[in-house]
């Protein structure tokens, strides 16, 4: 069974969208959740009772559910989510190094044909999707 599947289904199911989906040690299962309006703690409550109903009826094993919102530093992971937060500041952190750096924060850009355009202090740097190892928003205040 595709654990991923079954919560994402769920989740979307419910009007939200599922950011992340973790499975850590000892059971732990960590579920991300945003929708237009922002999350509040009873949508968490919602879909943290949904889902664990959807996991006893399923067969799903697990030893500890949390469900939360992405929070000001949220993820990005899908295509969508960088088209969504194009003009935004973010922070990557690259698979292998580019111009000798790991790490760019900078205003993000376009994603056309899996390249992704950051503005880092004036400078275009062009990033390929296949090299990025994880992205979130900076908080701005």
């Amino acid at each position: 069974m595709d654990v991923v599947k079954l919560v994402g289904t769920t989740v979307t199911g419910l009007g939200y969208e599922l950011v992340d989906f973790e499975v850590s040690g000892r059971g732990l299962m960590r579920v991300l959740l945003d929708n237009q309006a922002g999350i509040t703690v009873k949508d968490c409550e919602l879909v943290s009772h949904q889902l664990t109903r959807l996991f006893a009826v399923e067969g799903v094993d697990f030893g500890r559910l949390e469900v939360s919102s992405p929070g000001l530093d949220r993820p990005i992971k899908k295509d969508a989510d960088f088209v969504r937060f194009c003009g935004k500041k973010v922070k990557l952190k690259l698979r292998m190094p580019l111009a000798g750096r790991k790490n760019f924060i900078g205003i993000l850009g376009i994603l056309q044909d899996g390249v992704l355009q950051l503005d880092v202090d004036g400078k275009q740097v062009l990033i390929e999707m296949s090299n990025l190892d994880k992205a979130h928003l900076v908080p701005e205040f």
